[in-house]
């Protein structure tokens, strides 16, 4: 289900104190790499994930693929960083951003 506006809005004012969690470099979208966003967005549901490519196309390219992938939706892209949520099947209140930032 897409995310509503005032859904995106709420996600990028918590995202915006978010560090990095997950960064792809020239490699790719390694199996490493999807193991580890998986794990990130089961943890934690919304996450910054820093692109180390220089090429804006292949790195846009590379956003789409990993949201695909990952089945998670993407709230925003600034420069080299996408933030990007998934809604957990089961929350970890003391890991979920979304709950921890919403108190």
């Amino acid at each position: 289900m897409p995310l509503t506006n005032e859904q995106k809005k709420h996600y990028k004012s918590i995202g915006h104190h978010l560090n990095p969690v997950l960064i792809v470099a020239e490699n790719g979208l390694t199996e490493g790499v999807l193991a580890e966003l998986d794990r990130a967005l089961n943890d934690h549901e919304l996450i910054k994930i820093k692109f180390a490519l220089t090429e804006r196309d292949d790195r846009r390219a590379l956003i789409d693929e990993l949201c695909k992938q990952s089945r998670s939706e993407l709230v925003q892209v600034i420069g080299k960083m996408a933030l990007v949520y998934r809604k957990a099947a089961k929350q970890n209140r003391q890991l979920s951003n979304i709950v921890r930032h919403s108190l």
